[in-house]
């Protein structure tokens, strides 16, 4: 047997030239195609997602949410005061309800101070609450996404919002929200004004502190030589790396949101309008109250419910959107 390091004489093997190689069509068009699948990126992320069965619940659980927040008020026919009159029919537990008015959805939680269906009223205020964070959350991740991406790649800009930041950045949040409901009624764009006015400020310090992570790379650095504005390469060349990072982002401020409100409410200083909030802070005698610790608890549950279920899907959308995931 032949040594594999050994040559082979071709005379050896009797065939001709022709039979031995055979030319090769070179097409300049084929040769710069790339024979490797086509990566689409959002495909990849929502297959990395729908991977995991749970966030299939999830996600069920979130369209069931917004459902019965959105759809469901439209058709219930909400009156707080519809049963007013009928002294004998609040503060009533679910079977009681059940018993007194026959049984209906709208009985499944009981019946509040007013004699109003618990049920109906706490997805009339998940509307509001909701609503209110995705506004907040829009605005806010809007503004300190595009401010703390040209904030982390100009060193002028990076001087002045420094400043501006020790000096805001240190109020607390919910303190400077109080202020600014106690200056104005407490209205539905009020709140979302004062959530707004500086929310944007904390987001936009954190998304600097990530573009200056990855500002100086080469290809950054060639864009710059090349005359590429600051804006333009922020935009093109930093932010699109930074999806998964603003998804996990926004996936904690939407649930803190409805956090604050709920909070604000409860202390007295929140929305007007019939919010989560509002129904917990109505409702605070029931907790105390034997036989009327349905009414309290019931939106408390649901808004926890609501909060956990959008910070789940949005960290698990948080993680499909990184492109290391999809390997």
């Amino acid at each position: 047997m032949n040594n594999q390091n050994e040559l082979v004489d071709l005379e050896e093997l009797g065939l001709s030239t022709e039979e031995l190689f055979a030319s090769v069509e070179h097409d300049d068009v084929e040769s710069e195609k790339i024979t490797a699948p086509r990566y689409s990126y959002w495909r990849s992320v929502f297959r990395v997602f729908f991977r995991k069965r749970i966030n299939i619940v999830i996600l069920a659980l979130l369209a069931l949410v917004i459902i019965f927040a959105y759809v469901y008020p439209m058709f219930s026919g909400y009156d707080k005061y519809e049963y007013l009159l009928d002294s004998e029919g609040k503060h009533l537990g679910p079977s009681a309800a059940i018993e007194r008015r026959g049984f209906s959805i709208h009985w499944i939680l009981g019946t509040g101070d007013s004699g109003q269906s618990t049920f109906d009223a706490i997805w009339h205020g998940s509307r509001i609450s909701i609503s209110l964070a995705l506004i907040c959350a829009l605005i806010n991740m809007t503004v300190g996404v595009i401010i703390g991406a040209v904030w982390g790649f100009s060193k002028k800009v990076d001087i002045i919002m420094t400043e501006v930041y020790n000096i805001i950045g240190n109020v607390p949040y919910i303190l400077f929200i109080s202020v600014m409901v106690l200056i104005f009624s407490p209205s539905f764009w009020t709140m979302v004004f004062a959530m707004t006015v500086t929310g944007w400020l904390s987001i936009a310090y954190f998304i600097r502190t990530q573009v200056i992570i990855i500002r100086d790379r080469e290809y950054n650095l060639a864009s710059k030589c090349l005359g590429t504005s600051t804006v333009r390469i922020a935009m093109k060349n930093i932010l699109p790396f930074m999806t998964s990072v603003i998804v996990t982002l926004a996936a904690t401020e939407i649930p803190s949101y409805i956090s604050s409100e709920v909070f604000l409410s409860y202390i007295g200083m929140g929305l007007s309008e019939m919010s989560l909030g509002k129904l917990i802070y109505e409702a605070e005698n029931a907790m105390v109250t034997p036989g009327w610790q349905f009414e309290f608890w019931s939106p408390v549950a649901i808004a926890s419910i609501i909060a956990v279920v959008l910070y789940v899907v949005g960290q698990n959308l948080g993680d499909a959107s990184d492109p290391r995931t999809h390997m």
